[in-house]
């Protein structure tokens, strides 16, 4: 045990090195960006931090507009991503039918195709439906690219959870959509919330979609308002580090929210009596 101690010790303590060097790299970028947001303006009063970049992107642009979108069709997303993937993930868990194979084996198929492949076509369809410039379309769009996922992570968390918990319920009289309200979608949190962070995430940070498709100003989500501070002569690099660090902030905030709710635990004891 005197050998190995001393072994032991030195590659714990490599591993955390190797942690905190990973960490400081993965952060750098992120710290830089809020530096430099907080450095004052060009002809602005001297300060050591300052929020006139800020101020200056609230005051000059529709900032507060593109935050709106973006949070409203990211939230729709979410909602109708997990309303529809939640019972096909169900299906495909339980079912062992070669239809419902064949189905999953399609959602494989289509999650392998790249999006800019159907981004002209859909284009050409919504604005013929009078939707080109409009966040229902985003939403229906990005609600179809992140289903198939979506629905394979459901899927996956489902298989998790035993299927004699449902016969349970259905001896005592509850039904199949009783079982997996009441049983499965209960017992499920860490998956749904996994869910619907992905969900969240593939369409907060889109650009390829927003850009075909939004117009005016005052119809931008953040990636696309972000673009507004590039000039093709100079850029507003202030603002452009001022609005990324808005941009970044409510993912940030969601995982600081959603964290405590991401436990395995809740079904170990439900066949104790089995």
């Amino acid at each position: 045990m005197t050998a190995a101690g001393p072994s032991f010790d030195r590659a714990t303590a490599l591993r955390t090195a190797g942690v905190f060097v990973f960490t400081a790299i993965a952060l750098l970028p992120i710290g830089a960006t809020i530096m430099l947001s907080l450095r004052p303006r060009p002809g602005g009063e001297p300060a050591l931090i300052s929020l006139q970049n800020f101020r200056h992107v609230f005051e000059t642009s529709l900032v507060l507009d593109w935050l709106g979108n973006s949070l409203m069709v990211s939230l729709f997303t979410v909602v109708a991503a997990i309303i529809v993937s939640a019972p096909a993930g169900y299906v495909i868990s339980r079912g062992r039918h070669k239809v419902i194979e064949g189905y999953s084996l399609l959602l494989f198929i289509v999650q392998s195709l790249p999006i800019i492949t159907a981004v002209i076509p859909l284009f050409i369809l919504f604005a013929r439906l009078g939707l080109a410039d409009h966040l229902g379309a985003l939403v229906i769009i990005y609600v179809a690219g992140s289903l198939s996922v979506a629905t394979w992570m459901m899927a996956a968390y489902f298989d998790s959870i035993p299927a004699a918990l449902e016969e349970a319920a259905w001896i005592d009289g509850c039904s199949v959509f009783g079982g997996f309200v009441r049983i499965v979608l209960r017992n499920s949190l860490p998956g749904v919330l996994s869910t619907a962070i992905f969900t969240f995430l593939l369409s907060w940070n889109d650009y390829l979609v927003a850009i075909v498709f939004l117009k005016s100003d005052d119809s931008f989500t953040l990636p696309i308002g972000l673009q507004s501070f590039f000039q093709q002569t100079s850029t507003d690099w202030g603002a452009v580090m001022a609005v990324s660090v808005i941009t970044m902030m409510p993912p940030v905030i969601l995982f600081a929210l959603l964290n405590r709710y991401f436990s395995v635990g809740g079904i170990g004891g439900s066949l104790s009596s089995q």
